[in-house]
């Protein structure tokens, strides 16, 4: 039996998620345990998660995942190079999974993989260092080298999944892992808009749902998402605007130092956007430049206010926190704590036995989870980090 690995913050849950899943049963056979790598309560694009992560497990175990895992916030509200890195040396660390899975708009791996190969080559080397000493954005920089060095596989870079594949695949290397890799072509724009099947993106349906229009992102959601998705509390990030404005203007220059990608003087321009903006967009159209992009800046915002420093990001996994497991999962998860390299973790007061790093990233994560509540229209008290088992459906 093969253990298929997904990286995704499902946020939340949908049909694309849904067929990846299922594509994969149908090419390793229906018995394959699908482990998720999923991140926390914030979100690669520098914001909270939409739901909580207990509500988004709940919603993948429905949707046909069998194990979720973690990925630690520092790693989960990153660049994709530490995203991906985070996340394949977490399923890495398990010691079961045999197979990585991951959407891509073009579905062609050999294109992704002459790609990762020339992110390692001297030419790329060196014609990125042209283009970033031109001034050019790193993204920008980044796919003028390579198609220098790669030619039309570098269109693959358009889709931003085909870009975390690359990613993915680099890390592999990174690790020295031995996984085999299944890209799954997407069948959605990726403008949000309905194909034939009725597949849309994630932020298609998070805009109906904060919209109200629930029956129409439910009926783009999985069938057995939608009784979970009845009681589901929405985050907002614009209840803490004032709370993350207040935190940056509180800062000095050594604590935005302190923040990941922020050089380049990236850290001045949010010194001088904080003395002014009144909003969180009014600060990122003040700092955001072709430099500078607006993700990135979103992040060091997210960063700062959950006080985070560059040097919280893990250099590899000292544990392996459980969101949630079936039947099949929980079987899953016995192996794993034979063949795990770090600790399984099913509950974080666990991390106390620990103690040094792991204990200080999970007392971080309670941070982070503490602050998340303040994005729900009513927080819950602190300490639900402590609180909270894992989700189990048993089917």
């Amino acid at each position: 039996m093969k253990n298929v690995g997904i990286v995704a913050e499902f946020n939340p849950f949908h049909q694309g998620h849904n067929r990846l899943i299922s594509l994969t049963r149908k090419r390793f056979g229906e018995s394959c345990a699908v482990i998720c790598c999923m991140s926390g309560h914030f979100v690669q694009r520098g914001e909270p998660a939409f739901l909580d992560k207990w509500k988004r497990a709940a919603l993948s175990l429905a949707g046909g995942a069998d194990l979720i895992l973690e990925l630690p916030t520092p790693c989960a509200a990153a660049s994709a190079q530490r995203f991906a890195r985070g996340a394949v040396g977490l399923l890495s660390a398990t010691g079961l999974v045999d197979v990585l899975a991951f959407g891509s708009e073009s579905g062609d791996l050999a294109a992704l993989q002459a790609l990762e190969q020339s992110l390692e080559s001297e030419p790329y080397q060196a014609a990125l260092r042209t283009a970033l000493d031109r001034g050019a954005p790193f993204a920008v920089a980044r796919a003028e080298a390579l198609f220098a060095c790669a030619g039309d596989a570098a269109r693959c870079l358009d889709g931003p999944n085909d870009t975390l594949g690359v990613e993915y695949l680099s890390a592999l290397r990174y690790w020295g892992s031995s996984m085999e890799v299944m890209a799954v072509q997407r069948t959605m724009g990726r403008h949000d808009a309905p194909v034939g099947n009725g597949v849309v993106s994630a932020s298609a349906i998070r805009t109906l749902l904060r919209a109200g229009e629930t029956e129409a992102a439910f009926a783009l959601m999985p069938e057995g998402c939608r009784p979970l998705m009845e009681d589901a509390v929405l985050s907002d990030w614009g209840l803490c605007e004032r709370a993350v404005l207040a935190r940056l203007r509180g800062m000095a220059e050594e604590d935005f130092l302190t923040l990941p990608d922020c050089g380049e003087g990236l850290h001045r321009r949010l010194m001088a956007a904080a003395e002014q903006a009144a909003t969180l967009p009014e600060l990122l159209e003040l700092a955001k430049t072709k430099r500078y992009t607006a993700a990135r800046i979103r992040r060091a915002v997210l960063w700062a206010f959950l006080g985070l420093r560059q040097k919280d990001i893990p250099e590899k996994p000292p544990y392996i926190r459980v969101l949630g497991f079936n039947q099949r999962g929980r079987a899953v998860l016995r192996q794993m704590q034979e063949t795990a390299t770090p600790p399984v973790l099913t509950r974080a007061s666990q991390v106390r036995e620990l103690g040094g790093t792991a204990e200080a990233l999970m007392r971080m994560e309670s941070r982070c989870t503490d602050l998340y509540a303040l994005t729900l229209p009513q927080p819950f008290p602190c300490g639900r980090e402590w609180r909270e088992g894992p989700v189990v459906i048993d089917k």
